[in-house]
């Protein structure tokens, strides 16, 4: 069983930085592709950036590019996101997820993944 958690979530003003951390257990770290996605109150969930299983690829939405940086240690079946430049529009929860198989490409669609964290709340202040 897959299990993934999220953390390093929390409040903080606009222009401030946060890092969130998803730590996987099950399964092989390794060999899969991981997601981070967002989902603000009363909006559908959306993509924010992905990353390969080697960690060479990586993926961002238009919205954050340049802002925030995805990034992965297989040895410690972690995989982070640097938020930096935050904005009130970043106000979210944030799940991590991982891909349906193995050596599959860090993709944008949510029907690639199918194992998600519980999630971890992110709140910036104007």
């Amino acid at each position: 069983q897959v299990t993934l958690v999220e953390s390093g979530g929390g409040l903080v003003q606009a222009g401030g930085s946060l890092r969130l951390s998803c730590a996987a257990s099950g399964g092989t770290f390794s060999r899969y592709a991981m997601g981070w996605f967002r989902q603000a109150a009363g909006k559908e969930r959306e993509f924010v950036a992905a990353i390969s299983w080697s960690g060479g690829t990586t993926n961002y939405a238009d919205s954050v590019k340049g802002r925030f940086t995805i990034s992965r240690d297989n040895a410690k079946n972690t995989v982070y996101m640097q938020m930096n430049i935050l904005k009130p529009e970043d106000t979210a929860v944030y799940y991590c997820a991982r891909r349906n198989n193995p050596l599959l490409a860090a993709i944008s669609y949510e029907s690639g993944y199918n194992y998600w964290g519980q999630g971890t709340q992110v709140t910036v202040s104007s």
